[in-house]
This record gives C-alpha cells, sequence and structure tokens, in this order.
C-alpha cells in the first residue's frame, strides 16, 4: 500500500511489471487510476449528490414506501456518473469509506429538512466503525427524534458477509434507535442462511438479475418465490430491484411482493418532484 494523499492514507499499489507485460492489464489498471482520481477530486470539490429512486408498495403502486438515495458523481462538464461506474474501483480504499461518509451526510440532510421522507442510504459493512461515519451518523440521528425512524440503512448480501458478527452487533445497537436495515442484492452473493435469524435484517431486496423478464422465465419465478419466502419467514418486507416492464410488475404483485422498485415507476434522479416543491415553499 502507499499513501493516497489528502483524502485517504492508502489506495491499492500498481503493479507496474504487470502491467508492463499485459497490454489489457495497462489499460485496466490506467482506466482505475482514472476513476480514482476523478472520484478523489469529486470528494475534495464535494461535487456529490444523491440521485432519488421511489420503492412503491406491490398493492398499490401510486404510493412510495420510501425512496433509495443513490451516489452520484458530478464531473466539471456537468455529467453525472452514476455508482456503478465507480464504486467496484473504490469500495476497498479510503475513499470508499468517504463515499459512505457523503453519502450517509447527504441522506441525513434530506430526511432533516423533509419530515414526510423515509429514505434508504447504501453503506459498505467496511465503514462499521470508521471514525468519520460513526459521527456522521450520530450527529445526523441528534439532530431530530424522528430522523433514526426513517432511515434505512442498505448493506450489501455480499458486504454483510464478510464480517457478519460485526453487521450483527451493529445492526442491534441501531435498532434500538429506530434505524432499519435492509439485505440489497439478495441472491446474488453467497449468503450462509444460518446469520439470517442473528441478522435481523428489516428489508429484502431481491437482485435484479432475477427480476428482469420474469414473468416469461420459469427458472426465475421460481428462484424469486424461494427468495421471497426466505424473506416472509423472517418477517422481513420484500423488495422486487430492477422492475423495468408492465409484465413483470403484474407477475411480481400476483404473487403478493411487498414493494417493487426501478425505472418502470421512476428513474433515479438528482431533482425528484418533492424536492422541487419544497424548494418552491422555501422560495
Amino acid at each position: 500500500m502507499i499513501p493516497d494523499g489528502p483524502l485517504g492514507r492508502n489506495k491499492p499499489r500498481i503493479d507496474d511489471r504487470a502491467s508492463m507485460s499485459s497490454p489489457l492489464g495497462a489499460a485496466i489498471s490506467q482506466a482505475d487510476r482514472e476513476t480514482i482520481a476523478m472520484v478523489r477530486l469529486a470528494l475534495e470539490t464535494r461535487q456529490l449528490r444523491l440521485a432519488y429512486q421511489p420503492v412503491v408498495l406491490g398493492s398499490d403502486p401510486q404510493k412510495i414506501a420510501f425512496h433509495e438515495g443513490l451516489i452520484r458523481v458530478l464531473e466539471p462538464s456537468g455529467r453525472i456518473i452514476p455508482a456503478r461506474d465507480f464504486i467496484t474501483v473504490v469500495e476497498d480504499t479510503e475513499i470508499g469509506r468517504l463515499i459512505d461518509c457523503a453519502a450517509l451526510e447527504m441522506g441525513l440532510a434530506a430526511l432533516l429538512h423533509h419530515p414526510e421522507l423515509r429514505l434508504s442510504i447504501n453503506m459498505s459493512a467496511r465503514s462499521i466503525g470508521y471514525p468519520k461515519w460513526t459521527r456522521t451518523l450520530r450527529r445526523g440521528l441528534s439532530a431530530s427524534p424522528t430522523i433514526g425512524e426513517r432511515l434505512i440503512l442498505e448493506i450489501t448480501e455480499s458486504s454483510a458477509m464478510q464480517v457478519p458478527e460485526l453487521v450483527i452487533a451493529f445492526m442491534d445497537q441501531l435498532q434500538d434507535q429506530g434505524v432499519a436495515f435492509a439485505l440489497d442484492d439478495f441472491g446474488a452473493g453467497m449468503t450462509a442462511f444460518r446469520y439470517f435469524k442473528d441478522f435481523q435484517f428489516d428489508i429484502v431486496k431481491i437482485d435484479g438479475q432475477f427480476i428482469r423478464g420474469i414473468h416469461g422465465d420459469a427458472d426465475n419465478q421460481v428462484l424469486t418465490q424461494a427468495l421471497a419466502s426466505i424473506g416472509r419467514h423472517f418477517d422481513m418486507v420484500v423488495v422486487a430491484e430492477s422492475v423495468e416492464e408492465v409484465a413483470d410488475a403484474e407477475w411480481l404483485r400476483g404473487k403478493g411482493i411487498d414493494c417493487l422498485q426501478g425505472y418502470l415507476f421512476g428513474a433515479p434522479t438528482v431533482k425528484p418532484d418533492w424536492l422541487k416543491t419544497s424548494a418552491r415553499k422555501a422560495g
């Protein structure tokens, strides 16, 4: 590991010999360096935003259960970069922890200024115990007595399984303050089901790879029903991710899936209608 400047103590070492011996390796390394530099600059200049996507009720898709806040990077040109384009490069670095801090800070501010809002924010299990993230959370929760009960922290299945005992203890502590937890990308990782009774997640989000085109895919229908059954057994609200077609939504609703999320019901946006309305009222 080598120094990473003011935004972090460490970053991955680039193996120059491997890069020289492999043109593809060199290209990937260069792309990773450029991605890290882009995210670092966005952190330094605070060019980060949350894009909000609605999660609707399966029983009545006109009603929103909560929103998910998804981190975005703003390039100097104004182009909005989604997390999928940078998060895998930085998630295991100090910059990844700072991204989590920024997302949490913006999410808590939104909850403070919009008392009708319920919001989920993504985090890595690696951020548990990270001093800045912990301070941000404590400060945000103390700003209003209702924030904790309107905050949902999303942890991916793969991240939770890296340190399950740490995640369990962390959840026990915060659920006493009303904070809810969602298990994200369920089915995509290697869950050890023996931990489910100890995790006590409030929400489980079935990974989109099982949902896209589900109305015509018998295998994914069986798998989704099995995953939903596990969630219900442990009293979790079941959310289907990546719902993009009406036929998929109708199939999921017919099977009693609690909530639906995807482009069919709204793309992530940094300027949701409720934010625009609040701005007009403030003006």
